[in-house]
């Protein structure tokens, strides 16, 4: 059995999940998600618990298993607590002020980035330097963010960039200097 995929999905008050054929909907406080399973793959709802079952022990149903439950139990944390994601911009000049289409990031480019925010997604810039991004789904919240960082990934020698917040940026010496 798989260890993760053997495991029930208790859902909370508040939320309702519902299967029709092989599309899961979880509906909650925070928003509604959708996502179609894979056929192999059972989810069932009995009460306030979730299962996901498989039709054999065939290496991919195990696989097929753990990734199903981890993915209905995102959606039920999503529409329940949400998902957010911090990144910092480090760079002289660098910064993100929010519009009402989304952000405005000034990245040392010789023009201004615009970023619009897919539906599901709140983005704000509580300070200049400091991105943060709201959404029930786990999936397009990541998404988004490194979306944003490979608009100016950090460099090696002086850090500039956007990275995640707590990311290690591997340094390096620059040139050694003359005799």
């Amino acid at each position: 059995m798989s260890r993760i995929g053997k495991l029930p999905i208790k859902v909370p008050p508040g939320v309702t999940v519902t299967v029709n054929g092989h599309v899961v909907q979880v509906k909650g406080p925070k928003g509604e998600l959708s996502r179609t399973m894979h056929r192999d793959v059972g989810v069932a709802v009995e009460g306030d618990v979730v299962r996901v079952t498989r039709p054999s022990d065939e290496d991919r149903h195990k696989a097929l298993h753990g990734l199903s439950r981890t993915l209905v139990f995102n959606m039920v944390e999503g529409v329940t607590k949400g998902y957010q994601k911090q990144l910092e911009i480090t760079g002289v000049g660098y910064k993100a002020e929010m519009r009402p289409y989304g952000l405005q990031l000034a990245l040392g480019y010789s023009h201004q980035i615009e970023y619009k925010a897919p539906k599901g997604i709140k983005l704000t810039a509580p300070q200049p330097t400091q991105i943060l991004i709201d959404g029930a789904d786990k999936e397009l919240v990541g998404q988004v963010a490194a979306e944003l960082r490979s608009l100016r990934p950090p460099e090696p020698y002086k850090g500039k960039g956007i990275k995640y917040v707590g990311e290690q940026i591997r340094r390096k010496a620059g040139k050694a200097g003359g005799k």
